[in-house]
């Protein structure tokens, strides 16, 4: 059997790689249509971009493919022997396609734990968009969102923009997500157990117990400018229990009070009062954080969620630390007596 020549290895090298992939789908078309009209209805093309494509492909195998005729186009015998080859190769590159874009990971987003605001709003938007393919990372603590996105962990951090031990990355993007008022829980033989609303500065001198607060942490530096503002200490003392652990020494005390969100899930006991706090309302700045840098495809439809659906509207009513008012639109605030 003969070898064949460089030149005869170099023609077919060059046929396929310059092999057009939109060429074969325009023969395995026409085969199927028997019609270049018929193809190029098909494919949304003219018809005479269909000539075209079928010719250069003619061109390139240097032989012809049908066999034209007014009933219409039937494909040669070496129409017939390439069909199978055509219809391989436009599959293969279908499944290449897909292979990438399956490969795409979900957007990851960081909450700290399951009974926070930031897990509602994010349980809310994926409710509304199911097919958007996100990933909730918890964090707590030890590892806090905010960490999880400086390390690269995640994509997204619902946290705090200001304030932490340490301070975010320079390339670090923060937008308004949710104003959360923060609710006064007491006990039921608490002084204050008989009302629905209380001004902040009624609280004043009257410790309030946070023992997440002894964290160092954006959360703890956010209640100790609470408490510069409104005159409360704020108790950091006793273990760190999760809110359940603290909703049921909060009901079985008289004097005991804490701060709880309204976004978050606050375990019910019968024997704990929740008191709306005004005039003006605290309220825990939660951004959405993400990296400049950061091209993931489900990025920019989160970013466009979170902006429609911040709470703006209750901004007036708000108190926020001072780096937070621009951020959130929160007017600064004159503390009172």
């Amino acid at each position: 059997m003969r070898s064949p020549s460089k030149a005869e290895v170099a023609w077919s090298m060059e046929v396929m790689v310059d092999l057009d992939l939109a060429a074969l789908r325009a023969f395995v078309a026409v085969v199927e249509e028997e019609q270049f009209g018929h193809a190029a209805a098909v494919l949304g093309i003219s018809q005479q971009a269909v000539s075209k494509r079928i010719a250069k492909l003619e061109s390139q195998l240097g032989a012809e493919l049908f066999e034209r005729g007014r009933g219409g186009s039937t494909p040669t015998a070496a129409g017939l022997r390439l069909l199978p080859h055509a219809r391989s190769l436009l599959v293969g590159a279908e499944a290449a396609v897909r292979s990438v874009r399956e490969r795409v990971r979900p957007l990851r987003v960081a909450v700290l734990g399951k009974r926070m605001a930031a897990t509602e709003l994010m349980e809310f938007y994926l409710a509304r968009h199911p097919r958007c393919e996100t990933e909730i990372v918890m964090s707590n603590m030890i590892t806090t969102s905010r960490e999880a996105l400086r390390s690269g962990l995640v994509d997204v951090a619902l946290a705090r923009a200001h304030g932490g031990p340490v301070a975010l990355p320079g390339d670090i993007v923060a937008a308004p997500a949710y104003l959360e008022p923060l609710y006064l829980l007491v006990g039921k033989d608490h002084p204050f157990a008989g009302r629905s609303t209380i001004g902040l500065r009624e609280v004043a001198g009257h410790p309030v117990w946070v023992p997440g607060a002894a964290v160092p942490s954006e959360w703890a530096d956010f209640y100790r400018e609470l408490s510069a503002f409104s005159g409360i200490p704020i108790d950091t003392g006793g273990p760190l229990e999760n809110m359940a652990g603290i909703v049921e020494r909060i009901a079985d005390s008289s004097s005991l009070a804490t701060f709880t969100g309204d976004g978050g899930q606050t375990p019910w006991h019968p024997n704990v009062r929740r008191l709306m706090i005004v005039d003006p309302t605290p309220a825990y700045p939660l951004a959405l954080l993400w990296s400049a840098g950061d091209r993931h495809p489900g990025l920019r439809h989160l970013i466009e969620h979170v902006a429609e659906s911040y709470n703006r509207d209750t901004a007036a009513a708000c108190w926020v630390p001072e780096p937070d008012q621009e951020l959130f639109g929160v007017p600064g605030v004159v503390a009172g007596p």
